[in-house]
């Protein structure tokens, strides 16, 4: 099976999709099959992330990855395009995991950088360029660099990403996380105006009202898992240039942002959980190591923040 969105852009407003898991820790199917049918009921979003690292990836075996990108072409695969998320520590197995999920129905490919990529990959840009072509030479999707903060070894100075965009021409977008607002910009600036265009898509979710005024062409979130009709709010908003309907949306997405995305930042999708259970869109917030779940106190904060946005 090809991808059925062949002419899709990564661009517009993606949610991030979580991940629903029993007692037991099996993989809700009841519960994921919901709640991927709530996030793409959303009128205006332009796709689906699928097997990122809102849906706990690094805790699922191959075979759960597939299913669950089995599940969600089933559910809604004929109404909007999926992205699906490819982690690996060498660019051989993401080359496999990039074939299945095209043969599956993905649309495109968020593609996460090697763990050992911390050690000094900043010095050795072929590395990522050979990564990304390895996984390029299995599929003609459209490729998302997933950029990290610089900080963490896992992200690419902007010369990189432009030598990475002319070497691999499926590059079509980067997922941006540099948690700068001057280097968010510069990439924006940059990525956004060349020859061809590599769009960027924001998940500064902390600051995402502010990073879309920057200009960047899609908001690439967890929390949309939430609130996807926020997020498109806002999104249509600031595409019209109307700053007072802009800034009344992120008043009400601002205390829900500022708790979910609150230190840890690894707990980040377990208290999206806790949301959605306390909404009544999910039976549990069960989450599998290594992440835990948040204490009764983080719990209550949680609920505080849904009754301040108005959604409690």
């Amino acid at each position: 099976m090809s991808a059925k969105f062949p002419d899709y852009v990564p661009a517009g407003v993606i949610p991030a999709a979580l991940m629903p898991f029993n007692d037991d820790l099996s993989i809700d199917e009841k519960s994921l099959r919901k709640h991927i049918k709530d996030i793409a009921s959303t009128k205006g979003i332009s796709a689906i992330c699928v097997n990122g690292i809102s849906q706990e990836l690094v805790a699922l075996s191959e075979a759960e990855r597939e299913r669950t990108m089995n599940i969600m072409v089933d559910e809604v695969g004929d109404d909007i395009p999926l992205m699906h998320g490819v982690f690996a520590e060498s660019g051989q197995e993401a080359a496999k995991i990039a074939a299945k999920a095209e043969k599956s129905g993905a649309s495109c490919l968020l593609v996460f950088p090697p763990s050992q990529f911390v050690r000094g990959s900043q010095l050795r840009p072929e590395m990522a360029i050979n990564h990304y072509r390895a996984i390029a030479d299995a599929t003609d999707l459209p490729l998302i660099v997933f950029q990290y903060e610089i900080a963490s070894g896992q992200g690419f100075p902007l010369e990189t990403l432009i030598k990475m965009a002319e070497a691999v021409p499926t590059i079509a977008a980067i997922k941006d996380r540099t948690n700068n607002p001057v280097q968010h910009e510069k990439n924006i600036r940059v990525l956004q105006s060349l020859s061809r265009p590599v769009n960027v898509l924001t998940t500064h979710s902390a600051w995402l009202f502010p990073s879309l005024v920057l200009g960047c062409n899609g908001i690439l979130s967890g929390s949309g898992s939430v609130i996807a009709n926020w997020h498109v709010q806002l999104w249509n908003a600031v595409q019209n240039a109307d700053l007072s309907a802009a800034t009344a949306i992120w008043d009400k997405i601002y205390p829900l942002a500022d708790c979910f995305y609150a230190n840890p930042v690894l707990d980040m999708h377990t208290r999206m959980k806790e949301a959605l259970v306390m909404l009544g869109r999910l039976p549990s917030a069960n989450v599998r190591l290594p992440w835990v779940k948040v204490s009764e106190e983080e719990q209550e904060k949680i609920r505080e923040a849904l009754k301040i946005s108005g959604l409690l």
